[in-house]
């Protein structure tokens, strides 16, 4: 009997269709938008440099990537957020170096580097350096350091947070033998604001301030690159001063851990891409950023390294924050 046949193959087939049913209805990732924490205030280099490759990324994931600032904390706000995040993809995060250095100055700290996130991909590295206000009296980075070791503790500078430039500059005053007054702020915009103010003697800070300093608005003493940027070839190194000083710290995203690894690929791949996108090269070409570009697994490995890295400087240069 031919129909008995046909019911009873479809019988048989039922569950099938039904256990496919549930897989087939499965979201694709992204399926709707990603939050991306850029732990900094607006219109700073890091800020302008992520909202760039935000935009060039949500093309290629189908979802509009959001930027939402947190600063404060050195920039690790970010971190914290990700830390009680779901793993599911759409809460990201900037990570900068403090990630690794505020853990190794705590005697209780709030993450571990290398076991509470899922490191994604490496984006690109800092220029940055020392600027003064052009009717600063220092010429020279020497200058500077001469009249801060005349004045001991008297002289004071802008950072983004203690464990940011502050290691290049605190490193710095340990081979010049010199003290100075550290004064962190929650991005380079309060940062230069507060050196234009007069409120402060100089600042160390990222390429956030190129644009006035072509402007003639600031006047760069050096840079702690292993090499002078392009746009500044006239302001030496901190090497070409006489300290073996080097600041180029990179950054990149990272999310929760516990991440899928399809939902990690696929965010690789997007910001891969966004990361070596022409109109992005325009951008860190205006702050004289590289690109620094690794993939998920060289970017967990490294993550092993910066976090011994950062132990290792905290405890020479004595850094502490409760």
């Amino acid at each position: 009997m031919p129909n008995a046949g046909l019911r009873r193959r479809a019988l048989l087939l039922a569950p099938a269709v039904s256990l496919a049913i549930p897989a087939l209805a499965q979201p694709r990732y992204p399926d709707r938008p990603i939050r991306v924490y850029v732990p900094w205030t607006p219109g700073g280099a890091t800020d302008i440099q992520m909202r760039s490759v935000c935009e060039i990324a949500q093309r290629h994931l189908g979802q509009p990537v959001v930027v939402e600032n947190k600063p404060g904390a050195s920039g690790t706000l970010g971190a914290v957020a990700l830390k009680d995040a779901k793993p599911d993809g759409y809460t990201l995060s900037q990570m900068p170096i403090g990630v690794f250095r505020m853990p190794a100055m705590q005697a209780k700290p709030q993450w571990d580097p290398v076991a509470d996130f899922t490191w994604i991909v490496r984006l690109v590295g800092y220029m940055g350096g020392v600027v003064v206000r052009p009717d600063a009296p220092w010429q020279t980075l020497p200058e500077l350091i001469e009249y801060a070791r005349a004045n001991p503790g008297r002289v004071n500078y802008g950072t983004p947070g203690a464990n940011t430039t502050e290691v290049q500059m605190q490193s710095l005053a340990k081979l010049a033998r010199i003290e100075w007054v550290p004064v962190a702020f929650r991005g380079a915009a309060p940062n230069l604001q507060a050196l234009l103010a007069g409120d402060i003697h100089f600042s160390a800070e990222t390429s956030a301030w190129a644009d006035m300093a072509l402007e003639g608005r600031l006047r760069p003493l050096a840079v702690w690159m292993s090499e002078r940027a392009k746009r500044f070839p006239e302001v030496p190194t901190f090497r070409d001063c006489g300290y073996d000083v080097l600041g180029e710290s990179t950054y990149g995203i990272a999310g929760p851990r516990g991440m899928a690894p399809e939902v990690v690929r696929i965010i690789h791949d997007a910001f891969r891409l966004a990361v070596h996108d022409p109109q992005h090269a325009a951008v860190l070409a205006r702050f004289d950023m590289p690109v620094r570009y690794l993939g998920s697994e060289a970017f967990a490995d490294e993550a092993v390294v910066l976090k011994e890295e950062a132990r290792r400087i905290v405890q020479e240069l004595g850094l502490r924050i409760g």
